[in-house]
């Protein structure tokens, strides 16, 4: 994979986890005052599953 590449993904991240705090300020406050009563396992679970989706996309791009 070409450094180029990666910054682009890297890149792409970011400004997909910079929409939510720019455009929904107090919701995005919201949610992450509700992650932060979650139970350590639930998030654990949260976390695994996002990694595994992200990780189907990858092998199936």
């Amino acid at each position: 994979m070409e450094m180029e590449t990666i910054l682009l993904a890297i890149g792409i991240v970011l400004i997909i986890e910079g929409l939510g705090p720019f455009l929904f300020p107090n919701r995005w406050a919201d949610y992450l005052a509700k992650m932060a009563k979650m139970p350590v396992r639930q998030l654990q679970q949260t976390g695994a599953m996002l990694l595994i989706i992200g990780c189907l996309f990858l092998w199936l791009s």
